[in-house]
């Protein structure tokens, strides 16, 4: 964890011209001191990016102190519910829609002050992004928290997946990467079995290979495309359509070390190994935000040709349903007092008003048309890829209990990949355990 407080400096030198619109300008009338805490995730890059808005919004703004805190992706979405029980937790923070959800409907989040960002009103700041982009954080009818129309989250980023290629393995193994790319989930598995390569059982290279973890994001999809759901329209149902299910889960026991061996979730993660260009794996899933990954992490390779991206594979027969796409929201904790809600807003939506910077500094996509209709965007390898395959996606499933929901489906496919589990087992278990989640919770 690292952990740094910014020191305002009163040396405007222009900067009150980049707040404007009530993006947080300086005033001439002095101000009740306001001392804002933001938790993040790691990335290097963004951080040093994020860490100079902070700098500059207090120069502008010498009231202000921002503490800025970085901790493991896989810490955070632990310490800020344990912090929200303390009441103690950061005044801005950012999680995973999925992951953030259950914090959210609890009614610890703030809603966004428009007026004060420079808005006529909530519209014209749904207005500004692109269609559907900030409904997961909208009170449409005032049914959750009783305030019609008030929007609690601004995305840092919107992710959708899409598949990265390598194409010298490709030709390596006999197969051409522009007519022989996959399309559909088998022919991901076909073209994997003629890639793969072991040591007696060992994987030295893999084909493709799933991303374990998120499997509401990578994975559902996949049961989507033949007709199955994780909940019932209605939200009465878990688990619907067991012969989708059924199909994916024996799909994952095939790709499995207890069936064709092509991966596993014990192996070493599919993004990190691709981007080392070792010939240790072809393909896989990541947002466009890999790319600046890649840039850092081997400049050579992705200033070469031998990559490229292409659309989520649909299974033979199935709906053309893409990967869902899902946000790192920016949420403001209602816990903290009304002025320092105002404040941490105003800091939160100039930060963000950075569209561009994190597009080329970091490759994350803010879904505002500004951005994503900008030639910055455009410019970027593959982006059209990304753009087309997001018609045919929707936003990932969420809910007060969605992480539980994930953690029982990846307890369904590690059991039928590792062990004895039959696919028709696995979802006996699911779906009685995700039921049981889903009573509950009515």
């Amino acid at each position: 964890m690292k952990k740094i407080a910014v020191v305002g400096v009163l040396s405007l030198m222009g900067l009150a011209s980049l707040f404007g619109s009530g993006q947080g300008a300086a005033s001439t009338g002095e101000k009740k001191p306001v001392v804002l805490n933001l938790w993040t995730h790691e990335d290097p890059n963004r951080q040093k990016m994020e860490e100079q808005f902070a700098k500059d919004y207090m120069a502008a703004n010498p009231h202000v102190t921002i503490n800025y805190s970085v901790y493991p992706s896989t810490n955070i979405q632990d310490l800020i519910p344990t912090a929200y029980a303390a009441r103690n937790a950061p005044s801005i923070w950012n999680l995973e829609l999925q992951k953030a959800y259950p914090i959210f409907m609890q009614g610890l989040c703030a809603p966004i002050p428009v007026q004060e960002l420079g808005f006529k009103n909530e519209q014209a700041l749904i207005d500004s992004y692109l269609p559907g982009m900030l409904a997961p954080v909208t009170d449409v009818d005032g049914a959750w928290f009783g305030q019609k129309g008030k929007i609690y989250g601004l995305p840092l980023e919107m992710v959708n997946y899409c598949m990265y290629l390598n194409k010298r393995i490709f030709r390596d193994a006999g197969l051409d990467p522009d007519k022989d790319y996959p399309k559909t989930w088998e022919e991901v598995m076909a073209v994997s079995e003629k890639i793969v390569r072991r040591e007696g059982s060992i994987i030295t290279r893999r084909g493709f290979d799933f991303r374990y973890g998120d499997y509401l994001i990578s994975w559902v999809p996949m049961v989507e495309q033949l007709g199955g759901k994780v909940i019932s329209d209605d939200g009465k149902e878990a688990i619907v359509n067991e012969a989708a299910w059924i199909k994916v889960l024996t799909f994952m026991q095939q790709w499995g070390p207890n069936g064709k061996n092509l991966g596993a979730p014990t192996l070493t993660a599919a993004r990190r190994q691709f981007d080392n260009n070792q010939n240790e794996i072809a393909m896989h899933l990541s947002g466009i935000y890999q790319e600046a990954r890649m840039r850092t992490a081997n400049p050579a390779f992705f200033n070469s040709n031998d990559w490229m991206v292409i659309p989520y594979p649909v299974f033979q027969g199935g709906q053309h349903i893409a990967n869902t796409y899902y946000f790192q929201y920016y949420m403001v904790n209602s816990q903290i007092p009304q002025n320092e809600q105002i404040e941490a807003w105003k800091f939160v939506y100039y930060m963000l008003s950075h569209g561009d910077m994190y597009l080329e500094n970091v490759a994350l996509t803010q879904p505002t048309k500004a951005v994503m209709e900008g030639a910055l965007f455009k410019r970027m390898p593959y982006s059209a890829v990304f753009k087309e395959d997001l018609q045919f996606a929707h936003v990932v499933y969420h809910s007060a209990f969605s992480w539980r929901i994930n953690e029982l489906i990846q307890t369904a496919i590690v059991n039928v990949m590792t062990t004895n589990t039959t696919p028709a087992q696995a979802y006996a278990t699911l779906k009685r355990d995700a039921q049981a989640v889903v009573n509950e919770n009515r």
